[in-house]
C-alpha cells in the first residue's frame, strides 16, 4: 500500500503539543478545542503539510479513558476545522494501542511510536518494544493505511541493551514499522546516525525528529525524508494560558527554506 504521508514533498511534521491533561483540568474541552484549532491554523497558513497531535498526559501505565477520549475529540475538531492540513497522532503513555485507536477514530493518518523495539529507560522506568502488538492491533482494525513512524534510540531515553543504530532500525522495519525517525543527542550526530542506518541498507523513509531549525532544514531533508520540528517554530513571547503558541512568521520562514532545499 502507497502511504499518504511519504508522498510529501517537502515533508515537514509541525508538533502540536497539548497540555498534561492530568495537570490542567481546570481547562474545558472547548479551550482545549479552540487551543488546537488555532495552532493548526497557524501551521495551515505557512503551507505545512501536516501536524501531529502530541498528548503529553504523563502516566507510568497504560493510557487512561479520559486521555484517549480528550485526544480523539480534539482530532476530531482538528479534521473538521482544519482540514487542510494532514495529521498524525502521539500519546504518551507506553501503550501500543492508544495512538492507533485514536488515530482509527479520527482518521489521522500516521501515529508516531517511541520504544517500538527493544527496550529503553525512559523518565517514568523502563519500557519495552510495543513494535508486534502495535502491528496487531492496526491490523485488528483494518487500518493498514495508517502509516506507523517509529523511534529508534529515541534521544529522550537511554537503550537497556547495545544493539547498534543500524541494527535496531533493522529490528524495527522488520517488525512493521513503514518509517524510521532517527534523531541524535546533536544535528551532526542525527546526520551520522543516518548515514549509518543508509549504509546498512535499511529499507525504509527515515525521518528526523527533532533539532531541526530554518537554518539547517536543508541539509536535513538532503539527509533525509521528512522532518519534524515543533520549538523552531514556536512564538518566544507566549504565555501559559495563550491560545497560539507557535508563531506564523516562523512557520513560513521554515517552509520557504524547506522548499528551496
Amino acid at each position: 500500500m502507497s502511504l499518504k504521508i511519504f508522498a510529501s514533498r517537502p515533508l515537514v511534521i509541525a508538533a502540536l503539543h497539548l497540555p498534561d491533561f492530568a495537570l490542567s483540568r481546570h481547562r474545558s474541552m472547548a479551550w482545549y478545542e479552540d487551543y488546537a484549532v488555532a495552532n493548526a491554523r497557524v501551521f495551515a497558513e505557512a503551507g505545512i503539510p501536516w501536524l501531529k497531535l502530541q498528548d503529553q498526559t504523563r502516566t507510568d501505565g497504560l493510557a487512561t479513558s479520559d486521555t484517549l477520549a480528550m485526544t480523539a475529540a480534539i482530532a476530531r475538531a482538528l479534521k473538521a476545522e482544519v482540514p487542510e492540513i494532514g495529521m498524525g497522532i502521539i500519546v504518551e503513555a507506553h501503550d501500543p494501542a492508544a495512538a492507533i485507536s485514536v488515530a482509527h477514530a479520527a482518521q489521522a493518518d500516521f501515529v508516531r511510536l517511541k520504544v517500538f523495539v527493544g527496550g529503553a529507560m525512559t523518565a517514568q522506568g523502563p519500557r519495552y518494544g510495543l513494535g508486534a502488538a502495535a502491528v496487531a492491533h492496526r491490523t485488528a482494525l483494518g487500518r493498514p493505511d495508517i502509516a506507523i513512524l517509529a523511534d529508534v534510540h529515541d534521544r529522550t531515553a537511554v537503550p537497556l541493551s547495545s544493539e547498534s543504530q543500524p541494527f535496531a532500525a533493522e529490528w524495527a522495519a522488520k517488525t512493521g514499522a513503514d518509517g524510521l525517525i532517527i534523531t541524535g543527542s546533536s544535528f551532526p550526530d542525527t546526520l551520522a546516525r543516518i548515514e549509518a542506518v543508509r549504509a546498512a541498507g535499511i529499507g525504509r523513509p527515515l525521518l528526523i525528529g527533532g533539532g531541526v531549525t530554518a537554518g539547517n532544514v536543508g541539509e536535513a531533508l538532503g539527509a533525509s525524508q521528512g522532518v519534524i520540528v515543533s520549538s523552531a517554530l514556536m512564538r518566544r513571547d507566549a504565555g501559559e494560558d495563550d491560545l497560539v503558541r507557535w508563531d506564523l512568521d516562523l512557520s513560513r520562514r521554515f517552509m520557504d527554506a524547506a522548499r528551496a532545499a
